[in-house]
């Protein structure tokens, strides 16, 4: 597969805050101890808002193992301060998303609280999930997310 500049610079950076981190970048995700609880995220956002998101490449999974109709993808989403990234279920739809920089915060079925995300840092996005996240900080959060993918 050819690359093009902006996939060998959004790859460069996973790569440097990689190595920037140590050897193993660093799993996030987890809901603070004690605030474990059901949340029904009433009021979260359904559409995006100040966010780019593209896709950077993707492999058909039926070619490579033999799972019909679902694509292994990568993208690279931008969200800007205050943007969101909507509601959304992660049922049949495991992800994994490293921050490569800036800072964002994500709103969790399982959690009662916001759950920050720091550069470097990764998010495990399985089991069904729903979440939505919002960048509060005030520069622009920038995400790489792998995932599997349905095809419409």
């Amino acid at each position: 597969m050819k690359l093009n500049h902006l996939t060998m610079a959004a790859l460069a950076a996973l790569a440097a805050s990689t190595i920037f981190l140590g050897a193993t970048p660093a799993f996030a995700g987890t809901c603070p101890t004690g605030r474990d609880a059901a949340n029904a995220l009433a009021d979260a956002p359904t559409a995006p808002s100040n966010v780019t998101d593209t896709v950077i490449g993707s492999v058909d999974l039926a070619k490579e193992i033999g799972v019909e109709n679902r694509d292994l993808r990568m993208r690279r989403l931008v969200v800007q301060p205050g943007g969101v990234v909507p509601l959304h279920s992660h049922a049949g739809r495991p992800a994994l998303i490293i921050v490569v920089s800036g800072a964002i915060t994500e709103y969790r079925s399982s959690c009662a609280v916001g759950i920050d995300h720091a550069a470097g840092e990764i998010s495990s996005e399985s089991d069904g999930i729903s979440h939505w996240w919002r960048n509060n900080g005030s520069v622009p959060a920038e995400l790489l997310s792998a995932d599997v993918k349905a095809r419409d």
